[in-house]
Formats: C-alpha cells, sequence, structure tokens
C-alpha cells in the first residue's frame, strides 16, 4: 500500500474545518490503497482556536501518528487575555491599544505567522518519517500557512518527493490581513514566502475555483498544477439525527461571528418579520464578537435570541438538525467570493434552508443554488431576505436534495486521483 505524510498543525483535539478536512481523508484513504501517516503537534504544545475532544474517537485505530513539541509564541499574549482568537488575534477588539500592539508584533515578527515555532521540530521529524518509512509523497495543508513552509524545506531537501500543498484559506489576500498592520516590508516577505510554496509545490489544492484562480494569478502557467477539492460532509457524521421543526420558527448560526461579518441586512429583515407579528427565534452557537452581540440586542432589538458557547460536531450537528434555517455569513471583504465555509457543506446535508448573507455570484452562492439549498442575499438586500423568510416560514418542508459528490467518501477519491498523477 502506498503511503503518504500529511503534515498538519490542527488535529484532534483540535476543532474547525481544517481537522474536519484531513480527519475524514484519513478515514476514507485506506480503503483505496493509501496509507496515510500523520505528523502533527503535540498538543501540550498547541495552541487551537477551538477543541473538540469528541473527535479523538473518529481517528481510526489502525492509523500511525507523530506528535513533536513546538515553541509557543502566543504565550505571553495568552497569559495577558482570557483567550487566543481564531486566526492569531484578528478577531480582537480594534479599540483596545493592546491588541492592536499584539496585533502589530504577530503581523511583523511573526511572519506568515505565531504557529511557525512548530516548524524546526516537524521539519527534523518529517525527514526521519520519510527516509525511515521511504515514504514519497508529502501533504502539507494550512492555515497557518507556516506549515507550508515545512514542505517548501523538504523538497529543497528531499527534492524527489512529491509535494502537494493544501492551502485552504488565501494566504496575503485573506480577508483580515490588514488588522495585522503589516508594513511594507512584511507584505514583501511574507507575499515572497507565498510565491515560493505556489512555485515549488507538484501540486497544490485549494477548496474552491474562486481561490484557485487567486492563487493562478500570482505565478503565470501555475493554474495546471491546482486542483479543487472542496470541504464536505460525512455521511456517517448525520446517521442517527432525525430531523425536527420547533415550534417557533428558528434561524440558527453555527460558527465564530466576527466584526467582519456584516448583520445589518438580516438584522432589518428580522426586525420587518418581527413587525408583521411573526415569531421567530435567533440562535448563535459558538464565539460571537462583543459588538455584534450589541448590535442584535441592542441596536437592532432582536428578540428572543440565544446564544450558546461552542459545542462539539456532534452537537452541532444535533442543532442543525434542530432547527428552521440556517444562516451563513460571508465577511464583507475583496476575495470573499472566494470564501466557502467548511460548515455550508454540513448544513446542506442537513436538509434545512440555507440562508447565506454574502456575494450572490461567489462560490458559497453557485454552491448553495446547485444543490437548491437555499438562497444567498447581498448584505444590504433586507426587502428579498425578508420576502423569502416569509416564504420559508409557511413552508417548513426539508430540502432531501443531497449532493453526494461532497461527502467526505467522494472527495478522498478526488485526493487519490490526484496522489495516482
Amino acid at each position: 500500500m502506498n503511503k503518504v505524510l500529511i503534515i498538519t498543525y490542527y488535529w484532534p483535539p483540535g476543532s474547525g474545518a481544517g481537522v474536519q478536512r484531513w480527519l475524514k481523508f484519513t478515514k476514507y484513504l485506506p480503503s483505496m490503497g493509501w496509507e496515510p501517516v500523520i505528523l502533527t503537534v503535540d498538543p501540550n504544545y498547541a495552541l487551537y482556536p477551538a477543541t473538540d475532544n469528541s473527535l479523538v474517537n473518529d481517528i481510526p485505530s489502525n492509523v500511525r501518528i507523530y506528535k513533536t513539541p513546538a515553541v509557543n509564541y502566543f504565550n505571553f499574549y495568552s497569559k495577558e487575555t482570557s483567550n487566543v482568537p481564531s486566526a492569531g488575534f484578528a478577531s480582537g477588539d480594534d479599540n483596545i491599544f493592546k491588541n492592536k500592539l499584539f496585533r502589530f508584533v504577530r503581523g511583523n515578527f511573526f511572519i506568515p505567522d505565531p504557529r511557525r515555532g512548530w516548524n524546526r521540530y516537524a521539519f527534523r521529524k518529517a525527514i526521519e518519517i520519510i527516509n525511515g518509512e521511504k515514504i514519497k509523497y508529502v501533504i502539507t495543508t494550512s492555515p497557518p500557512h507556516s506549515s507550508q513552509l515545512i514542505g517548501l524545506k523538504l523538497k529543497r531537501e528531499l527534492p524527489d518527493i512529491k509535494w502537494i500543498a493544501d492551502i485552504r484559506d488565501p494566504w496575503t489576500d485573506i480577508y483580515y490581513y490588514s488588522r495585522f498592520y503589516p508594513t511594507p516590508i512584511s507584505r514583501l516577505i511574507d507575499g515572497n514566502y507565498e510565491k515560493q510554496v505556489l512555485n515549488s509545490s507538484d501540486k497544490i489544492i485549494t477548496v474552491g475555483k474562486s481561490l484557485k484562480q487567486l492563487f493562478s494569478e500570482k505565478i503565470p502557467g501555475i493554474d495546471t498544477k491546482i486542483e479543487v477539492i472542496t470541504n464536505g460532509f460525512d455521511e456517517d457524521d448525520f446517521a442517527g439525527f432525525a430531523a425536527v421543526n420547533p415550534a417557533t420558527f428558528t434561524i440558527s448560526y453555527i460558527g465564530t461571528l466576527s466584526d467582519a461579518y456584516p448583520l445589518d441586512g438580516l438584522l432589518s429583515a428580522m426586525v420587518a418579520f418581527r413587525k408583521a407579528r411573526k415569531d421567530f427565534r435567533l440562535r448563535f452557537i459558538g464565539t460571537v464578537s462583543r459588538h455584534q452581540r450589541d448590535l442584535i440586542i441592542l441596536k437592532a432589538g432582536i428578540k428572543p435570541v440565544e446564544f450558546v458557547p461552542h459545542v462539539d460536531h456532534a452537537s452541532a450537528i444535533e442543532y442543525m438538525a434542530d432547527t428552521s434555517a440556517l444562516l451563513l455569513v460571508i465577511p464583507d471583504h475583496p476575495s470573499n467570493k472566494s470564501i466557502v465555509t467548511g460548515k455550508l457543506f454540513e448544513y446542506i446535508a442537513s436538509g434545512k434552508p440555507v440562508i447565506c448573507i454574502g456575494p450572490p455570484d461567489g462560490d458559497a452562492a453557485e454552491i448553495i443554488a446547485e444543490s437548491k439549498a437555499g438562497r444567498t442575499f447581498s448584505y444590504f438586500d433586507h426587502k428579498s431576505l425578508e420576502n423569502y423568510l416569509f416564504s420559508i416560514s409557511r413552508n417548513l418542508s426539508e430540502n432531501k436534495r443531497v449532493y453526494l459528490k461532497y461527502s467526505r467518501k467522494d472527495l478522498a477519491r478526488q485526493l487519490i486521483n490526484i496522489l495516482n498523477e
């Protein structure tokens, strides 16, 4: 059986789309003739935006996992604050000078990101694994984009390996990049790292066609080596969950909601919905910024609203099953057309109507329309959204049309095709 070394910072008990992506690939690759070998950071040295210990149970019992220490550059910050936000400080309150200072330090002294404290440990272990097990295929996945520098160094040290860079998010074009206040020299260094990875890797995988186009425009001619493998859903995760329609019309949002996610159009539609004497409940499961909470409760006067802290993956799916509709919000940024969140595919698999606030011509909107899973509305089109809310509140039948091409098993087959090239 062929072996492939998967180098990923995010692995259980870490949580999030990046963890799910490679955990599920690891689940299905062996049945297709490939043995995944995992190299990750020791959880005692890692810093995850969120954890989900239940995901440890999803790791196949026979997979070999190597873990290494790391230098945790977040240590000082975590001592000074109650938590380290996702994306390395990007969601901190911009009105607090200390948060601005920390973001400046992160953006200019830890390029491309502070998790590069894992790189030298991971590189040494990867060399040992590759030589000891005669591995010819290596996959690095990011974010954190510092993990791609491990692959870059491995390719230079061992030019005969086939290196695949799985890049799930934009690098220097990510919507919160400017919040790190990078100087021109920092932007130049980071951009150079990005181009070296794009140029030196044998194959590149992205999660959407707009992201493929974004990377293709950086280096002429590399579009031929970029493949798209979206995120997806695992049918096994939905087994045993019976979908129900709550007595009160309920719209649920699952995940992080920072200040970069515009809610004005949604809240205007909800206020109009309330004035029409329609009862509803707005529910947020996950991390919601203080500004967004104030906007929802105080400025818009949206009631009733429920805030539920971060939950494990199984509980998140249960919330998807126990709602009337699911809300997806895409950050307002020039690169927003390329943003396809991992939860979108589980939203689709749930069969509940998906209300997407974002670019109507973006990748997420195209997937929703293709799957007949819901509707996408521009950020301030509250009238169309209001009409849609009335429509689905009157007809709560579920959409059972699930696109199996987004199943984790089918996506694993796409990965196999790339490895077999």
